[in-house]
């Protein structure tokens, strides 16, 4: 397996999600089951979001599939986190900005055909990446998440936004869904 090159706009991303409470799980610390991380960075033209968040968020398990339903749920679940734009989209920015993706990865190794089953305290995530390219990048001045929508155990989205006009920190809960990109 190739791995991708790391771009200046991934490695502000790697930073924004291993900051402070990103390295507690790192760490072998409980993550925090209800909660998604989301790092975007905005270079150039190109638009990226990484994606964290525990199983347990998006199926209810934080296992290998032990039954046919939960193999279903796991695979729709890969499926859709790997077609993000595909019926009613996960992430969608303005479209003056005329934004298309370019590439969607979804890793969670427990979840794929043949897994080894987890320790029985270990807790599994699953990490996704996004990369878009704005034909207008000027004109990303919000991006609305539908996470919620999709993924009903979802409580609440950690944000951070890295870009030309600084950085910013937000939290989402289930009544909000924009992010301002720009200030």
């Amino acid at each position: 397996m190739q791995r991708p090159t790391l771009t200046r706009s991934m490695i502000v991303l790697a930073a924004a999600l291993c900051g402070g409470a990103g390295t507690a799980w790192a760490a072998g610390k409980a993550h925090e089951h209800g909660a998604v991380k989301l790092g975007v960075a905005i270079e150039g033209n190109k638009l990226t979001i990484a994606m964290e968040a525990p199983l347990d968020n998006l199926l209810g398990f934080e296992r290998a599939p032990r039954t046919d339903a939960e193999r279903k749920a796991a695979a729709d679940v890969l499926a859709r986190l790997r077609s993000p734009d595909k019926g009613t989209p996960l992430f969608v920015m303005d479209p003056a900005a005329g934004c298309t993706l370019d590439k969607a990865e979804v890793q969670a190794p427990v979840l794929e055909p043949g897994a080894k089953p987890a320790a029985k305290d270990e807790h599994a995530d699953l990490d996704a990446s996004y990369e878009f390219t704005c034909a207008k990048p000027g004109e990303l001045r919000t991006l609305d998440i539908g996470l919620f929508d999709a993924y009903k155990r979802i409580q609440r989205i950690n944000v951070q936004v890295a870009g030309p006009k600084g950085q910013a920190k937000v939290t989402l809960k289930r009544s909000a869904r924009k992010v301002q990109l720009g200030r």
